[in-house]
């Protein structure tokens, strides 16, 4: 049966050379081997795929002399292309294989407990298949848009294949992709966004997101968690910051990384933020336009039902990262220093 993984793996294993230079472009062919760095295709030569069958075995397997990590090329497939569930990975190797979709699916072929789309664990598994975002095109990108973020910030990552579904086509395709965990107070990851990039240079030299329709989804469980920037797990939070976006909140947390910050990823979700249980006051970061207000009001009610004295934070341009682009830090501190609480000056670095 063509749904098989042992079926998949063996036919990918007849094409071991071509899945290689399809999914593992960053190698080269050493003899009987395809060397690459790992098995999501990063540079190096620590990772040995056997090209054609011998005694030791047959084509397609897969070892990494460097994390002693071993798999066939249906790993190679999840792994680079960032798949969760084996459904996903199935059907991208038959794309592949050019072969049609099963009717029914054998229930034999799930080689592990699939995640369900769109759930926590399937956000927990992807983010543990990411890297770092050191010296990748999520640094890259993040600082383009004037965003500097310490090595403290470990719910950022990068994956270099995240795999995109066109929800208007169907078709799939793998991007690079920013991956910043939605946590709970405790730092539990419950959820995560994909902010899907460029994978070369823009004509400013800057790496962009993706050209897509939506270049930024997110999964898992959202409400009342956010991406956190500057809290340590169960550490006292007596001030911190709150918005919806992203960027908008790495942008405060680049002029004031003292402050623990908050992206809710939506309007709705700002309303329904958790707070921590310490916090007496908050602040909360308001975009030039309208459209979120539904969700600083509910938000600034619900503080100040909790004893949390809510201030907004406005911007000069359109959000806080149009500020810290075009006007520079500087700028957007000094801004900031008038809307903060006399007692919170100290949030900023001393200027000069």
């Amino acid at each position: 049966m063509t749904g098989s993984a042992s079926e998949l793996a063996r036919r990918l294993g007849d094409h071991a050379e071509t899945v290689c230079r399809e999914y593992l472009s960053n190698g080269h062919r050493a003899g009987n081997h395809w060397i690459v760095g790992d098995v999501r295709n990063t540079r190096g030569r620590s990772m040995h795929v056997r090209l054609k069958p011998n005694p030791k075995g047959p084509a397609g397997k897969w070892v990494d002399e460097a994390t002693s990590e071993f798999g066939d090329l249906l790993d190679v497939i999840r792994e680079s292309c960032g798949l969760i569930e084996f459904r996903d990975v199935a059907d991208e190797a038959r794309r592949f294989l050019a072969l049609p979709r099963p009717q029914v699916q054998d229930p034999g072929a799930q080689r592990q407990p699939a995640a369900a789309r769109g759930s926590p664990d399937a956000a927990r598994r992807l983010f543990a298949m990411s890297q770092p975002i050191a010296d990748t095109l999520a640094e890259r990108y993040l600082a383009g848009r004037g965003i500097m973020l310490g090595p403290r910030e470990r719910y950022l990552r990068f994956h270099p294949g995240c795999y995109y579904r066109d929800l208007r086509t169907g078709e799939m395709q793998a991007l690079p992709a920013l991956i910043a965990a939605v946590t709970d107070l405790d730092g539990r990851i419950t959820g995560l966004q994909r902010t899907y990039l460029s994978p070369g240079l823009g004509p400013n030299g800057k790496v962009g997101k993706a050209q897509l329709a939506d270049p930024r989804r997110s999964l898992g469980s959202l409400f009342g968690n956010a991406i956190w920037l500057g809290l340590e797990p169960n550490a006292p939070v007596a001030v911190m910051a709150a918005g919806e976006g992203f960027e908008t909140m790495a942008s405060l947390s680049t002029v004031m990384p003292a402050l623990p910050v908050a992206a809710a990823t939506s309007a709705n979700h700002l309303a329904g933020l958790s707070f921590p249980p310490d916090c007496r006051r908050l602040y909360i970061a308001a975009d030039a336009d309208a459209a979120g207000r539904h969700g600083i009001e509910r938000l600034s009610q619900r503080a100040g039902e909790a004893g949390i004295l809510a201030m907004v934070l406005r911007p000069q341009l359109g959000d806080f990262n149009d500020d810290l682009r075009h006007l520079g830090p500087a700028s957007l501190a000094a801004w900031l220093w008038d809307q903060l609480a006399q007692d919170d000056a100290g949030l900023l670095p001393p200027s000069g």
